[in-house]
């Protein structure tokens, strides 16, 4: 089954989840129109393979990756056969990475973030950072990460643009209508709180919900598990429906929640928002700020930023915002929710933002000789 699907050499590339495949989607795009090489998508959670197998026309195959084991790594490689291999953000998985330099297959990390913190520099990290020699370029996204690396004694490192900017570009620029939610939407403003897992995301949003029955809420889980659905609507007191109950003809009228019940839109359904929160940001994992952003959107999220740096430069632009507690969350959106002016303000700084930082995919496809 490999070999039909994956009739050219294959470039093999690893994402933990479909978050961090935003980073390799315009690379993947761009390797397809060159017609020279098959790609092969592997994940680590479901939400990637769930999204894309059998979907996405510029991918050959989309797998789960196998444990980390040294037999599954040699039994993958050698099926595979990859020419090179692109490990998305922080994706190091020593067993593979022994293989591919024991099999001296050109190897990349793309859009690489390390941290002080991070367990490769820490006394415990030694296994992770002996496999590091396998890379044959490290492409981070800072200063600061190409010194850590030089501390380990790893200076094949360039400091390289994020592709997420890129892919946020193409979709925002993509033609994409969506009847259900632009009906939904053209009963008032859209808020749109995009990938809620997490249960204090869904306490702070759903009490704005609770206070603002003026505004429609479009709510994006991560997850969309029965369990998880139901206890999002649990959380709100306005009428709320789930999208897959919903047809054209629906009456959104009293409705001011809509539940987003399926997996890969919400880069596309920002575009549709006044104002937006992201998840993730109580947890170690904020999900994509850029997505909101690309559109002009002013966005709030959690504190937990410092694994990325597109948050930390959007609230000194003043385009983004953290909040710790409801009433900070509450604070920012009354200070929006009728400023025309502000908003104006915002988007015009976010088309700016973005603009100065589109154009790392060229860099790296060149980099890779691709």
């Amino acid at each position: 089954m490999l070999a039909k699907r994956c009739t050219k050499p294959v470039i093999w590339i690893h994402a933990s989840s479909l978050g961090e495949f935003g980073v390799a989607r315009p690379i993947v795009k761009r390797i397809k129109e060159n017609g020279n090489y098959s790609i092969f998508l592997t994940f680590f959670s479901p939400t990637g393979v769930e999204a894309l197998a059998n979907r996405h026309s510029d991918v050959d195959a989309v797998e789960y990756l196998p444990i980390d084991t040294k037999q599954n790594a040699r039994r993958f490689i050698d099926t595979v056969k990859p020419q090179k291999a692109l490990f998305i953000i922080s994706e190091f998985w020593p067993n593979y990475l022994d293989e591919l330099k024991r099999q001296n297959i050109e190897t990349y990390l793309i859009s690489g973030l390390i941290k002080s913190q991070s367990s490769i520099m820490k006394w415990y990290g030694g296994i992770i950072r002996k496999s590091l020699s396998a890379f044959t370029r490290f492409m981070v996204l800072n200063e600061e990460s190409k010194q850590n690396l030089a501390t380990i004694g790893l200076n094949n490192v360039s400091v390289v643009g994020d592709p997420l900017f890129d892919n946020a570009m193409v979709v925002a620029s993509s033609s994409y209508h969506n009847k259900i939610v632009e009906a939904f939407a053209s009963q008032g403003d859209l808020f749109i709180a995009g990938s809620i897992s997490d249960k204090k995301d869904l306490e702070l949003v759903s009490r704005l919900a609770n206070t603002h029955r003026d505004i429609r809420f479009l709510v994006v889980p991560h997850e969309i598990s029965e369990e998880h659905l139901n206890n999002i609507t649990y959380h709100f007191e306005g009428k709320t429906i789930c999208y897959h109950k919903c047809d054209e003809c629906t009456d959104f009228s009293d409705i001011q929640i809509l539940v987003i019940d399926f997996i890969g839109a919400l880069a596309y359904l920002y575009r549709y928002a006044k104002w937006a929160y992201v998840g993730g940001g109580f947890t170690p994992y904020l999900h994509s700020v850029i997505e909101a952003t690309v559109y002009g959107v002013p966005v709030a999220f959690g504190p937990k930023t410092n694994r990325k740096i597109t948050p930390q430069q959007l609230m000194k632009l003043g385009i983004g915002h953290t909040v710790k507690t409801y009433k900070d969350l509450n604070c920012w959106f009354v200070h929006l929710k009728n400023n025309q002016s502000e908003l104006d303000a915002i988007k015009e700084k976010a088309n700016a933002y973005i603009r100065q930082n589109v154009g790392a995919t060229d860099e790296i496809l060149s980099m890779i000789k691709i």
